[in-house]
């Protein structure tokens, strides 16, 4: 492995024993670029070629309040593959907030926990004081990326090859984008939505192969809501209202406080994407982070998501003092994640909805080709209890009602695993799930790469990292296709 390490970052963190700063969450602040990584378990297959994307929160800067994970700092890594070799390189995103951080040495913004008047300057989002670390999903989208932040942001564009960070994308409206805007492989576009604390609330847009705009309306809700994704088929957007959203009261006296609304159903807007009438569906109260697919079937509009049966847990008892809240909130175990299934009628207005599996899991991934069409396996993260790590991996046949799991063992934590299409492959699953794993064991990291078709035997390789990274949240797998311009 030859590494090549960047010029030193500004970094004034001290340590503390706070949870998500130590671990597998420990940040990192080094970027490199390492070539001809070594193959620590079988080889390479010669048949995978594109880019794995993931974004990560690295804290750089001492807190001005009470740290939560999301509010670190968005850092991209990249594993590229082509002929049977692999190279990786990770970057900070040099977001506005990034360098101004950088040039003052230390933190401007609170984060999520904290109150607004801790901010040393106008912050960004719909929260309106934090920073837009951009730090939560990325995406590839004429030929580059697009990092993204939870409670929108500018969304930032870079070079998915080199990681080199473009700026904020032009077509972004004055309200930014949300985390989890989606790539429709089979058109090009990419469609996105945003929400804020200003009437009309919430928006859905949509942007060209091309990379401009084309379409960008208002749709209605009643108020403030806190949507965190959304799915599409080929013909709709659908948008959620879910239950869960701000405390309007305490949101006037400008804190930011969520809670449960009793009495109020999940509600779920079928946007059409030529520009058509909107229809408003309703379905049992809950929340919902991800979604996995979405399609058309006849007379029906079928979605498949994370059903939350508890999306307010209370504080985990075992969890470090001060931490029992927080630390629910972010435990598939605590606000017990389902995948799930509903049913929208386009004819008589009504919804169903169906359990698809009892096991808890969340952050899912496709084969992209088939994102907003029919498809058949879903591919899911199992996590540790009490915590946001990931154990493990479940893929499940939404046709037969088969599953299978695959385990990486104690105290190694994944990542988001996205599906890379086998070079001149035709069946669904016929391809790779790609993931880096941080061993807390040794203090390493590494890729591991399974077989989408069989994921119950194990990696068909393991690649050494340069550094131990930090865990997070979304990644992405892009074809050597996607990666050029225009694509």
């Amino acid at each position: 492995m030859t590494i090549h390490r960047m010029p030193p970052i500004v970094a004034t963190l001290e340590p503390s024993n706070h949870p998500y700063l130590n671990g597998a969450w420990t940040p990192l602040h080094e970027e490199v670029d390492a070539d001809e990584l070594q193959v620590i378990e079988g080889a390479i297959p010669s048949d995978i070629d594109g880019v794995y994307l993931r974004n990560t929160e690295n804290q750089i800067h001492q807190p001005l309040g009470r740290f939560h994970p999301f509010d670190g700092d968005g850092m991209i890594h990249q594993i590229a593959f082509q002929n049977g070799k692999a190279s990786y390189r990770n970057r900070f995103l040099r977001t506005r907030c990034f360098e101004a951080e950088q040039e003052a040495r230390g933190s401007l913004w609170g984060g999520l926990a904290d109150p607004v008047a801790l901010a040393k300057r106008p912050g960004f989002c719909a929260h309106g004081s934090l920073k837009d670390s951009s730090s939560t999903d990325v995406v590839v989208h004429a030929g580059l990326g697009l990092s993204t932040f939870y409670q929108c942001g500018e969304g930032y564009r870079f070079d998915p090859l080199t990681l080199d960070t473009i700026g904020p994308a032009p077509w972004v409206p004055i309200d930014g984008i949300s985390a989890h805007p989606k790539v429709d492989e089979a058109t090009g576009e990419l469609l996105f939505f945003n929400y804020s604390k200003q009437a009309p609330y919430l928006h859905f847009g949509i942007v060209g192969a091309d990379d401009k705009l084309k379409s960008y309306r208002p749709v209605p809700v009643p108020g403030p809501r806190l949507p965190h994704d959304m799915a599409f088929t080929e013909h709709y957007a659908i948008i959620n209202d879910m239950p869960m959203f701000w405390d309007e009261e305490l949101l006037k006296r400008d804190i930011h406080a969520v809670r449960m609304h009793d009495g109020l159903p999940s509600r779920f807007a079928l946007v059409p994407r030529d520009g058509g009438e909107i229809r408003w569906f309703e379905a049992a109260p809950t929340y919902v982070l991800h979604w996995l697919n979405a399609y058309e079937d006849g007379d029906e509009v079928i979605l498949d998501g994370y059903f939350q049966e508890q999306p307010m847990p209370p504080p985990r008892t075992d969890a470090p003092k001060g931490f029992g809240s927080m630390m629910a909130y972010l435990d598939e175990h605590s606000f017990r994640s389902r995948l799930h299934r509903w049913r929208f009628n386009l004819v008589d207005g009504t919804t169903r909805e169906e359990r698809l599996d009892e096991a808890i899991m969340e952050f899912g991934m496709i084969n992209g080709r088939f994102g907003g069409r029919p498809y058949r396996y879903g591919y899911s993260t199992v996590s540790e209890p009490g915590w946001f790590l990931f154990t493990g991996f479940v893929k499940n046949d939404l046709v037969t009602g088969e599953r299978w799991t695959y385990d990486l063992g104690p105290g190694r934590y994944g990542s988001e695993a996205p599906f890379a299409p086998r070079i001149g492959g035709t069946a669904e699953d016929d391809g790779y799930l790609v993931s880096f794993v941080t061993d807390e064991n040794t203090g390493t990291s590494e890729c591991v790469v399974l077989d989408a078709a069989r994921i119950q035997d194990g990696p068909v390789c393991r690649i050494a990292l340069p550094h131990k990274i930090c865990s997070g949240t979304h990644a992405y797998w892009a074809g050597r296709a996607q990666l050029a311009r225009g694509a």
